[in-house]
């Protein structure tokens, strides 16, 4: 297995799929990367040479991808929170952050439903 900023990337699938196993690239990026690095994008990973890989490291290090870029975006929400903003409300709360509708929907974000006792009139 290959490591690209400390995550293995599976071998056996294209280049282009297994880059999108790093946290923050997407599929279009990752054929940015690579038609930057000058590396096939139907290549299988363990059909890349030392050249090639050390090639897209270097690019993908030109992105903010994994623990960095996580880090980005717990500090914008901690932000958000601290100003006490409308979406830094919703966060501490646990309710949706994106104007979704929380009347019968958002379990995701408010947790198991709870009963509540004579509802039903």
């Amino acid at each position: 297995m290959a490591r690209i900023k400390g995550v293995d990337i599976p071998n056996d699938k294209q280049v282009e799929v297994s880059l999108t196993y790093i946290y923050g690239i997407g599929r279009n990026l990752s054929k940015k990367i690579l038609s930057d690095a000058g590396v096939d994008p139907m290549t299988k990973v363990k059909d890349l040479d030392n050249d090639e890989l050390n090639k897209v490291r270097d690019e993908v290090n030109k992105y903010v991808v994994e623990g960095d870029l996580r880090r980005e975006v717990n500090m914008n929400i901690k932000t958000k929170m601290e100003i006490n903003s409308y979406q830094g409300t919703r966060h501490k709360k646990g309710l949706p952050v994106r104007g979704q509708s929380t009347r019968s929907n958002a379990r995701t974000r408010k947790g198991k439903g709870k009963t509540i006792a004579n509802k039903k009139k």
